[in-house]
């Protein structure tokens, strides 16, 4: 398998040593009202996001109203919900008829628009306005459709919540066989909101990504509560970042409650800024900002006591003290300096420099 270690989005570019790829998912928190959908984009715009991404599904194509009632009872966050599943999907569907205008918000607002097509006519619609495309967790066994997002040639961003080793290896080599573009997002897909979450996150999964699939970008679909976990997985390498969305959590709705807010959204990208700025080249070396740190907290070998000129120093003429200036000896090098003699008389603590000595 071939993959690329980076790709472009418009003028942003994803992999390694790159800014952190921002997912601000709106998903269903336009509540189905054509205006929210447009202030939400703004928002995640003014908050710092570089995308603004849609879900686009229809209920009847994405679940069996026979078969939720058949299990007998709604689990996990859907055990909240005050209506069948069904309902709350038909409820929270993202109509087809908007696609142009948030398209246009998105490009006015100066950000990416994206969207989760859930179906292959979201497919066929959505071809002609995606730059990258985002496949769900809860699609990755479905590998017919993997091939047919794949295959639109955009890059794909693949979530893999809930998911296997086997699973995510299989979804993998069935994308890469028709794109080269990959983002992998590790993701767990409890959508509680509970601060339990953070313990099956998970976040070192993507140094098993890192092992098994070396550049190729990384990223992280999270739905734990606030940005611990954004940050964990930019330090270990993730260069794209999805999060859900809303300008208030406590509006009814199923993605409300543990979405991020404008407030929370910007300290997030802040914070990530920071981080990425904190992450520096991976080399040591002395920086910029060090230089007078060298001087003033490093020591110097410096007299104990006034020494006229022609004295050769001895061990007990030299003590080890603060500053260093550059042209002075540092104490590892007090054998190159006991035994010389001195060219010209010096004072109590004072540093003698190559050029207070007489030449070899």
């Amino acid at each position: 398998m071939n993959w690329a270690k980076s790709f472009t989005i418009g003028n942003r570019t994803i992999g390694l040593g790159q800014p952190t790829y921002l997912i601000a998912d709106v998903a269903s928190s336009h509540d189905g009202e054509l205006s929210r959908a447009v202030d939400l984009i703004w928002k995640a715009a003014e908050a710092g996001a570089d995308c603004a991404k849609f879900q686009h599904f229809l209920a009847d194509r994405i679940v069996s109203d026979v078969g939720f009632k058949a299990l007998g009872g709604q689990l996990s966050h859907q055990a909240t919900w005050t209506r069948s599943v069904y309902e709350v999907f038909k409820a929270y569907e993202t109509p087809r008829a908007w696609t142009e205008t948030l398209v246009e918000t998105c490009a006015k607002a100066g950000i990416d628009f994206m969207t989760t097509p859930y179906d292959s006519e979201a497919v066929d619609l959505m071809r002609p306005f995606l730059k990258a495309w985002k496949i769900g967790s809860g699609d990755i066994t479905w590998t017919d459709f993997l091939k047919e997002v794949a295959r639109q040639g955009a890059p794909v961003f693949l979530a893999t919540g809930a998911s296997t080793l086997d699973e995510t290896q299989r979804a993998v080599a069935t994308i890469l066989a028709h794109n080269s573009q990959l983002c992998l997002m590790q993701c767990n897909t409890n959508y509680t909101g509970s601060h339990d979450n953070f313990a099956a996150v998970n976040l070192n999964v993507l140094k098993q990504f890192a092992a098994l699939y070396p550049g190729l970008p990384l990223g992280l679909s999270d739905h734990t509560p606030g940005h611990a976990a954004v940050l964990g997985a930019v330090a270990l390498g993730a260069c794209a970042i999805e999060k859900h969305f809303t300008d208030d959590n406590d509006r009814d709705g199923p993605d409300h409650p543990f979405s991020m807010n404008p407030t929370s959204w910007r300290d997030m990208v802040d914070r990530t800024r920071e981080l990425e700025a904190a992450l520096g080249n991976g080399k040591k070396l002395l920086e910029e900002n060090e230089t007078d740190s060298v001087v003033v907290q490093r020591r110097a070998l410096r007299l104990t006591a006034d020494r006229p000129a022609n004295h050769v120093l001895a061990e007990d003429d030299l003590v080890a003290l603060r500053p260093c200036p550059p042209d002075a000896f540092p104490p590892w090098q007090s054998s190159s300096l006991i035994g010389r003699t001195l060219a010209c008389a010096l004072g109590s603590g004072m540093a003698p420099t190559p050029q207070d000595l007489v030449p070899l």
